[in-house]
């Protein structure tokens, strides 16, 4: 399932999740076509690496299987992430295709006859001109059908997304409400659709919608009785969709909504009017067994490291995740900075500004209605320094505002005081690694206080005010190294670096949010990148891993993780939970 819960009763929605054919390029004897014989079977959702002779395997590779369609039904194949580059055929016929593994993605299938029909993915994780997203990073690019895959049989007119923004007035909690419907069919058609939620249930005319074409139906739900969602309290309430022709319920959609508002109010960061304090981790989709395609029980087994370590806040550095995670986050009141797919991207390339908008599309709409989610970010540690990199963030953080005024924005920049974008973001964000790549740990205070001065002044071009998160900082450490001089990769520096760190994020009265990267060590990309395979640079990547993770990429516990948690609990009593 794409989700933890089921979001048909109605509509017949099958997973393709399960053992698919499979065939590596590199095995083909004959290169062309989609092929007629494959040499392999693969467990989906996975990442190729699995595979012990794939472990390091970076080009292109099939999958088929085959699907079944009923009489009067369209098929909708919906892809929770292809890493990173997907083409779909159908019956030898190509059919679509995305770029970018970290959003969800779908195929619309008309005029298919009933029976069988075979489908066929080709997946490439190559790097190249038509990729600007995905690029030799400091994580690595997996492939595969990385996240599941579901086929759903819809009508002519179905319901294709909702859209729910809570609202707290004097009379109590109103729902804005937005449902998009579909047609598919050769002629316009309208309904009516029955929109139920907290106890409540109203019924909304919909117009004739001409063949072919979307349209989207707003309304307000007022006079709920609901509870508001928080970090103590995550109060989770459905939201059941039905669309009705001729008196006939014809489709269904089902969602949750959690009851909170966020805003900014000068320098504070409000959660349902009170100020919230965010305490935890950068965390990348990253398993030394499964890549990046993580079970649902490694999710949940990370979150509940996160507990334990008393944090509320994870920030998906640095592209959207799994749909899975992000309801578990709901369920269990942990707050998510999540961001379309950026790090250090150049804005050169032909493909940029179509690839960074698509993304950042797709998370806005799939992600929307996660009461999890406090703000949105892009263009991690990206150029913000020259008119170029001015007028992209500008243009990109405006446009992720208008997908969503409900949350506010930002980027996280490491450009200290050279940065000249701190007016687009709602938010002000850094990246420091004082200790690590610069400075001494004992310097972190009064880093820190220099570039609120910074902010605080005419010379930051807008910053003046706003809230401050640390989005990034911390130090490498390698599992099992420990020595009494506290040398560089050993455990024991890193335990110096983040208590000096975390004594001055966690308590300054100006930072709204401290997230400590990362939360485990990572693998990294060899290819293309000096900085990551660099092995006689001593701030290079050893193991090409990226080792700060307070845990290892096995989630075993380094010296650190009790510093964290103490300071964790220490700043919970101090500062309160909302």
């Amino acid at each position: 399932m794409l989700r933890t819960f089921a979001e048909h009763c109605l509509r017949p929605v099958q997973s393709l999740d399960g053992l698919w054919d499979f065939l590596p390029e590199c095995d083909r004897a004959v290169r062309g076509n989609t092929p007629k014989t494959f040499t392999r079977k693969i467990e989906c959702p996975s990442a190729w690496e699995s595979i012990p002779d794939l472990s390091g395997y970076r080009g292109a590779a099939w999958y088929h299987r085959t699907f079944q369609v009923m009489e009067g039904k369209n098929v909708r194949l919906a892809f929770g992430g292809v890493s990173h580059t997907a083409t779909v055929f159908v019956d030898g016929k190509e059919v679509g295709g995305h770029y970018d593994a970290f959003t969800p993605w779908e195929v619309l299938l008309t005029g298919l006859k009933p029976g069988k029909h075979d489908l066929t993915v080709k997946v490439d994780n190559t790097f190249g001109d038509h990729s600007t997203l995905h690029i030799p990073n400091d994580y690595y690019t997996y492939g595969g059908i990385t996240r599941p895959v579901e086929l759903h049989l819809v009508p002519d007119l179905f319901l294709d997304k909702i859209f729910a923004v809570p609202k707290s007035g004097k009379n109590g909690w109103s729902l804005q409400v937005r449902v998009r419907v579909r047609n598919v069919g050769d002629t316009a058609k309208g309904g009516v659709i029955r929109f139920s939620v907290a106890g409540q249930q109203v019924e909304w005319k919909l117009s004739e919608i001409p063949a072919g074409e979307s349209a989207e139906i707003s309304k307000s739900v007022t006079g709920l009785d609901v509870k508001p969602w928080s970090e103590t309290a995550p109060n989770l309430y459905d939201m059941v969709a039905q669309l009705s022709v001729d008196d006939k319920v014809i489709d269904d959609k089902v969602d949750r909504v959690g009851f909170r508002e966020v805003k900014v109010k000068g320098k504070q960061l409000l959660l349902n009017g009170k100020p919230l304090h965010l305490r935890g981790f950068n965390r990348h989709e990253d398993h030394p067994m499964y890549g990046c395609a993580i079970p649902a029980i490694g999710m949940a087994q990370d979150l509940d490291l996160f507990k334990d370590l008393n944090c509320n806040f994870l920030r998906t550095c640095h592209y959207p995740n799994d749909m899975r995670i992000l309801d578990m986050c709901d369920e269990r009141g942990i707050y998510v900075w999540e961001e379309s797919h950026s790090r250090q991207t150049p804005f050169d390339p032909p493909n940029f500004e179509a690839q960074i908008r698509q993304s950042t599309l797709e998370m806005v709409e799939n992600h929307f209605n996660h009461a999890c989610i406090v703000m949105w970010g892009t263009l991690n540690e990206c150029d913000t320094a020259s008119d170029r990199g001015m007028e992209v963030h500008g243009e990109v953080l405006e446009y992720l505002r208008g997908l969503d005024a409900s949350r506010p924005v930002t980027y996280a920049g490491h450009l200290r005081q050279r940065d000249r974008c701190t007016r687009y973001a709602d938010i002000v964000s850094w990246n420091l690694y004082t200790g690590w790549y610069g400075g001494k740990p004992e310097k972190t205070l009064a880093e820190l206080e220099e570039m609120i001065a910074w902010l605080d002044s005419a010379e930051s071009g807008g910053g003046k005010g706003k809230p401050v998160i640390v989005s990034e900082f911390g130090a490498g450490a390698i599992y099992g190294c420990r020595n009494q001089r506290a040398d560089p990769w050993s455990e024991e520096w890193q335990c110096v670096v983040l208590d000096e760190a975390l004594k001055a994020y966690l308590h300054h009265p100006r930072v709204v949010g401290a997230s400590i990267w990362q939360f485990c060590d990572v693998r990294v990309t060899r290819e293309g990148n000096n900085h990551t395979y660099n092995a006689y640079s001593p701030m290079g990547r050893p193991r090409c891993m990226n080792n700060k993770g307070v845990v290892d990429e096995y989630r075993r516990p380094k010296l650190s993780y009790e510093t964290v948690k103490a300071h964790m609990v220490a700043a919970e009593k101090k500062r309160g939970r909302v």
